[in-house]
């Protein structure tokens, strides 16, 4: 009997918006793949965090402006819970960063480097945009 192979999935996990819930969205990736296409650029808005899981790993997405969006681990690394997509967007100088919801702290969107605290640091992911939909490489 021929075994079918699941292929990796991604899901861009829902969020509640006043009253309403944005739909799940999944695509499916190639196994040779090691870019994942999670959703398209116009599903994120400015500044607000999204949840997606890729292949399996919780990651949050952020755009900022236009057209750069950053990926990084969903986990605060100071308490491991899976909140960072609800944190606050912000900047230092010329750096976008994200502010953890649970203890405040603050972290580079682009480097994960944590400027409070330089012991913890947030995991980063590269993220394209090819033909308007966000691809992150994990």
């Amino acid at each position: 009997m021929e075994q079918l192979m699941e292929m990796p999935r991604t899901a861009l996990l829902s969020r509640t918006v006043s009253t309403r819930t944005t739909p799940v969205h999944s695509f499916p990736a190639g196994p040779a793949s090691r870019w994942f296409p999670v959703c398209k650029l116009g599903d994120l808005e400015d500044s607000w965090g999204e949840a997606a899981l890729i292949n399996g790993q919780q990651v949050a997405l952020f755009r900022v402006g236009e057209h750069e969006v950053f990926a990084v681990s969903q986990a605060d690394p100071a308490t491991h819970s899976h909140v960072m997509a609800r944190g606050v967007v912000g900047s230092r100088g010329d750096s976008y960063t994200i502010a953890s919801p649970l203890h405040k702290e603050v972290y580079s969107l682009a480097t994960g480097e944590c400027f409070g605290r330089p012991e913890l640091s947030l995991d980063t992911f590269p993220v394209r945009v090819v033909a308007g939909a966000i691809e992150v490489e994990l």
